[in-house]
């Protein structure tokens, strides 16, 4: 009763004072806002949301199924999970946060995963994808391609060693162990076509359905990123993260790495774009230092990335909890991966300023593909955005005079 009342009070507390600051700071505000806008229109809704309708599609005709059969061997004794876990892991890799959630909670609805096999994969397959490593952090926040390298690599080894221990997860909660069924394309064929046969919706409708659901869910992504992108522009403005920075450079010292990191690294725990962007900037560190920092950032995933798989998984049954701490085991991995790889990693590819023969050449100088791929998504997002919305309208609109 008393942790009930301690939680409504800090609650409305907390609620009180973000209104208050966005009085007090209405054109920080409103800068922040515009920030988590263009981020959002320009990056993450074009890039989402093929993923997402294509994801959906899958599902609804079985492949996802097919996949899963193909993949059970591989996935059932390393991670403890389907081997649909695999399509979720690879599409999650891919598209990056919050797919791996989105697809876990869709296939826990459908009753393809246990509560503790989605607890599991969620834990792993939300990741960044390797466009917003290479594109917008290695390229654009360090202009230095092969950081790039080192940071896709730490980061990817990192979720796997998180999977591997989370494969431990609930193991005593598990009522009987399934044994991994064997190899088989005709089992996959067969799954294939009996899920095909219990989708009765016709294919029109099952796009509209996934364009419609895809929308609904970036728009909420949408909200969340412009949330906190505020919230962390007023935490700095209050001098709440000067405080709590003060901790942190207690932990950096006794790391050997600058006191000047610990600014970036509070407001990466809550938005890994602004945090990468920030730990850059930290001239005094040097460049293994800011890769350890960037990491951790971009393996911890922020409270935004975190409040978004939060709201998705609550649709179901799938606890919260074992995501987080994963979170915080895969910043530690990452971190630790960039560290005892730099030497044999980034040096291997890199020779100081100037790349080695050993770089592929899509990575010479920062005019590389990444570069140029992300330079035209942000040009074009939102144009895809405007038009993908206004068929959204549409498609919704029809639905609810069907109804």
């Amino acid at each position: 009763m008393f942790r009930s009342r301690l939680k409504t009070i800090v609650l409305a507390l907390s609620v009180t004072l973000m209104a208050i600051s966005l009085i007090s700071f209405p054109q920080e505000s409103v800068d922040a806002s515009i920030r988590g806008l263009d981020m959002w229109w320009e990056i993450v809704f074009p890039s989402l949301l093929p993923f997402f309708i294509v994801s959906e599609m899958l599902i609804g005709f079985g492949v996802v199924k097919f996949i899963g059969v193909l993949l059970e061997p591989l996935m059932r004794p390393l991670f403890k999970v389907p081997g649909v876990g695999g399509f979720v892991w690879a599409m999650g890799m891919a598209s990056g946060y919050p797919s791996g959630a989105k697809l876990t909670a869709r296939l826990r609805q459908e009753g393809q995963l246990t509560k503790i096999e989605a607890e599991r994969l969620v834990s792993f397959t939300n990741c960044s994808n390797p466009l917003f490593i290479f594109g917008a952090v290695s390229i654009g926040f360090f202009g230095n391609a092969s950081l790039g390298i080192l940071l896709a690599l730490a980061h990817y080894l990192g979720n796997i060693s998180v999977g591997l221990i989370m494969r431990f997860y609930g193991k005593d909660e598990e009522k009987t162990s399934e044994k991994s069924q064997r190899f088989s394309i005709m089992t996959a064929f067969r799954e294939l076509h009996r899920t095909r046969l219990k989708e009765q919706r016709p294919i029109g409708r099952l796009l509209g359905d996934a364009v419609v659901s895809s929308v609904q869910t970036l728009l909420m992504i949408g909200g969340f990123i412009i949330l906190f992108s505020v919230i962390n522009k007023l935490l700095f403005h209050l001098q709440i993260t000067a405080f709590l920075a003060q901790f942190i450079e207690l932990i950096l010292v006794s790391l050997k790495l600058p006191e000047l990191l610990s600014i970036p690294f509070i407001s990466g725990l809550f938005e890994i774009t602004l945090g990468s962007q920030l730990t850059s900037q930290v001239q005094e560190a040097t460049l293994m230092q800011q890769a350890v920092i960037t990491s951790f950032i971009l393996a911890f995933s922020g409270f935004s990335v975190q409040a978004q798989v939060a709201s998705i998984t609550s649709q179901t049954d799938i606890t919260f909890k074992p995501f987080f701490i994963a979170r915080i085991m895969h910043g530690i991995f990452a971190s630790l991966y960039a560290f005892l790889l730099w030497d044999s990693v980034y040096n291997g590819f890199s020779n100081g300023d100037e790349p080695s023969n050993v770089l592929p050449v899509a990575f010479y100088g920062t005019e590389s593909w990444m570069a140029e791929m992300y330079s035209t998504l942000t040009m074009t997002g939102p144009i895809i955005t405007i038009v993908t919305l206004c068929i959204y309208i549409l498609v919704y609109s029809s639905k609810l005079r069907t109804k």
